[in-house]
């Protein structure tokens, strides 16, 4: 019988990556598919795991062919294609457990040729985290729409997170050209043809990063690879020249600020003997682009355009490596000129160049925006502190500044005493940019369920700013605790709308309020906000929904949650942490329903055996989660002891620990090894601070200062296991809320914080 969907894998070189690609398609919700393995010529065992995988499997089947590429593998995959559906898996990637049959579905129900969905990024030491790539196409669940009617599609670039209708793709005739950025000219034109397309918000695919990040940036000069993006971006624009004008604008800009950024970048690194290959290449990318495109690029993209167009080799490198080293964090200083009203000047110490306009050095007024953090959020006596930085982009802010800050709570301002201290800006320096203001207990209590915001407005000279409060830092910013202000009022802070930082008042809410742990189950306590609970557990990722049974005493409860059924399902939703998410409602018999809230404590409950956990700890928001997955060591404490940095967590095998920091551009590392013991608390991980320093060459000359504010290293803890597997260990929520721990060593600041759920130290 013929399968609905044709699953086509090309691989090269992938041995230590294919098998959980493969697994991740095996686990599939929706079983009807073939998958076509391409084998590309690699010369390492990945066609053995292939192999081993298809006699496992009578879905997968595997074709040979000489190494030609990517592009040319997938068409020989869609040649051996025998389904009603269409779609492609990079061996390195992973798909979620629900990707193809969300696809599959909405397609059966609209008709469409192709349906998309939302990716996110990952890696073992920063964890997953969304596609920034993929956040604008699959902001939401559209279905029957079109590229002309959703000009954001116009970014959506690769092949791989979509099923496409045969017959559509057998119409046209789609086939992938040789050269690498194959994916953009057959997406775009897709779009194009296609009468209807689909777009999904939930993940559907995890798409692979390095090691040490994805920035563009971080990446070494490689003209073969530079030569075929600027060749796929030819062929993409020659689409959008027969497109309508929207589209035509959209896919410019987005080329400006990616891939023409991308060859200014590489400037940074270009060999000696390459640059004019270099400048051509890039030139002729410039020449191809919109001049209103153009004109709206930033200030600083605009000299490095002028500079490209003036050949001015010398320049084009400084500005690279400026930039590269962290000069545009939070934009250049500029100066005020003296006659001109609502004029300053750039001053990109050592950058100025004859062959650049001064004209492009200036920045209008309406650049010099507001930039605001929360740094720390913490209780102090019954008294929500929130301590961050108030600062203009581009300006020194001195003494004679004035800051406002209102708690506006349903849209009454509410003055808040401002302790202003120096901080580190956006450049490095330290300057008065800091800021405390503490909520007592009256005004907390005057807060409601809906989210109160904060509103900040700055004063420096004749300009004034003003906007809400926002960007979270990693640590307690990101998972801030909540805290009871009266016996049935719960405060908790957080995101709130457009990502300002927020603060809510629940009264009487439904909680956990304490947690037995048996050997055989977790037995939970809790008090409900109405007579005659039920409650029930469900899965927000792949949906659906269990009720648990429950003892009521009034509107006090007890459940009894049997640990052995949780950990028999190994079918999680997360295709890389192999983890799946449990949230917990209470609803009563009107129909009234609430999440069920943390306030039992702030410590996790965990339950291990057989090589898997489950846990119970809080969301983000507080709420109850119960994760199950295979066994990661987490961090449940951190403290600085003298010169000593030691993580501490619960024992759950024989492991030991290394800080590594990943150099950019690769998946290789340096390590620093840490003294390990273990006791009945768990085990611990002691390292010195000042080996996390590390030794900078002064005999290595710059061209610009490396900016103060970028991080000198990022280290991340790993647990190796005996046969050398390793893994980034976790940061536990709650260790999360008590974070960042700053210390000094060497003559150097030390951050431990989480970053997308592992434990960090960032040295400055």
């Amino acid at each position: 019988m013929t399968p609905r969907l044709s699953v086509v894998v090309p691989f090269y070189n992938v041995g230590e990556y294919i098998g959980d690609c493969l697994d991740s398609i095996a686990r599939q919700t929706w079983t009807d598919f073939e998958a076509i393995l391409v084998d590309d010529g690699s010369p390492d065992d990945s066609a053995v795991i292939a192999k081993d995988f298809c006699t496992r499997d009578s879905r997968f089947r595997i074709v040979q062919q000489d190494n030609a590429g990517l592009g040319p593998a997938r068409n020989t995959g869609v040649r051996h294609a025998q389904g009603e559906y269409l779609t492609f898996v990079d061996s390195d990637d992973l798909v979620t457990r629900h990707g193809f049959q969300k696809l599959v579905r909405a397609l059966d129900r609209t008709g469409s040729d192709f349906a998309g969905g939302n990716a996110r990024r990952f890696n073992n030491s920063s964890g997953v985290r969304p596609s920034w790539l993929h956040r604008q196409p699959f902001m939401r669940d559209r279905f029957a729409t079109h590229v002309s009617e959703v000009t954001d599609l116009v970014l959506d670039r690769m092949v791989w997170n979509k099923v496409y209708r045969r017959s559509f793709w057998d119409e046209y005739g789609y086939e992938f050209p040789a050269i690498r950025y194959e994916d953009y000219p057959v997406t775009l034109q897709a779009h194009l043809d296609a009468v209807t397309v689909d777009t999904i918000a939930a993940p559907v695919y995890y798409w692979r990063e390095r090691e040490s990040g994805e920035s563009i940036t971080q990446q070494k000069f490689q003209l073969g690879n530079l030569e075929d993006r600027v060749t796929s971006a030819g062929l993409v624009m020659d689409l959008a020249d027969k497109a309508l004008p929207a589209i035509r604008s959209k896919l410019h800009a987005h080329f400006t600020q990616i891939d023409l950024l991308t060859l200014m970048m590489a400037f940074g690194t270009v060999p000696d003997g390459e640059e004019q290959t270099l400048v051509d290449l890039a030139g002729s990318l410039l020449g191809r682009l919109d001049p209103a495109a153009l004109e709206r690029a930033h200030r600083y993209d605009r000299i490095q355009h002028a500079a490209l167009r003036a050949g001015d080799v010398d320049l084009l490198r400084r500005l690279a490596i400026f930039r590269e080293d962290g000069g545009l964090r939070g934009g250049a200083r500029v100066l005020p000129r003296p006659r001109k009203r609502k004029q300053y000047v750039y001053n990109y110490p050592g950058l100025y160049d004859g062959a650049v306009s001064p004209e492009l050095y200036r920045v209008a007024e309406q650049d010099l925006t507001l930039a605001t953090s929360v740094r720390e959020v913490k209780w102090v006596d019954g008294k929500l502190s929130v301590k961050g930085t108030a600062e203009i982009k581009h300006l020194a802010i001195c003494e004679s500044s004035s800051l406002r800050i209102d708690l506006v709570i349903a849209g009454l301002p509410y003055p808040l005493h401002v302790r202003r201290y120096d901080a580190t800006d956006l450049h490095g320096d330290t300057s008065r940019v800091g800021f405390e203001v503490v909520l007592d207990e009256e005004l907390l209590a005057r807060c409601t369920a809906g989210p109160t915001h904060f509103d900040v407005q700055l004063k420096l000279g004749r300009l004034r700013r003003r906007d809400r409060l926002r960007g979270q830092a990693a640590g307690s910013p990101g998972w801030p605790p909540g805290a009871w202000i009266s016996p049935t009022s719960w405060v908790q802070p957080g995101p709130g709308k457009d990502g300002c930082f927020a603060v809510r008042r629940l009264s009487d809410p439904c909680r956990l309020t304490s947690i037995e742990h048996t050997p055989e189950a977790l037995v939970l306590h809790g008090r409900s906000s109405f007579d005659e609970p039920s409650l029930f557990v469900t899965r927000p990722v792949s949906g659906g929904e269990e009720q648990v049974p429950i003892k009521v005493d009034g509107r006090d409860f007890t459940a009894w949650l049997p640990i052995g059924p949780i950990m028999a399902e190994i079918n999680p939703d997360d295709p890389f942490s192999q983890r799946t998410t449990r949230a917990f409602r209470l609803r009563g018999p009107a129909g009234e329903e609430k999440l069920l809230l943390w306030t039992a404590g702030d410590r996790a409950v965990s339950h291990a055996e057989r090589g898997r956990v489950v846990t119970m700890t809080r969301s983000t928001g507080g709420y109850v989660n119960l994760h199950e997955s295979p066994i990661r060591f987490a961090a449940t404490a951190v403290v600085a002891a003298g010169n000593m940095l030691v993580a501490r967590g619960p024992d759950w095998g024989e492991v030991s620990f290394a800080w590594r920091r990943f150099l950019p551009g690769t998946d290789d590392y340096v390590e620093v090894l840490a003294r390990r013991s273990f006791s009945d608390d768990g085990w611990s991980a002691v390292v010195e601070l000042d080996a996390l320093v590390p030794v900078v060459d002064p005999t290595v000359e710059r061209r610009v200062s490396v900016d103060p504010t970028a991080s000198l290293a990022d280290w991340i803890l790993f647990a190796v296991l005996h046969d050398g597997s390793a893994h980034a260990v976790q940061c536990e929520p709650f260790l999360c809320s008590r974070l960042p721990l700053v210390v000094r060593s060497a003559g150097h600041s030390l951050a431990v914080r989480p970053h997308a759920g592992t434990l960090h130290v960032e040295v400055r």
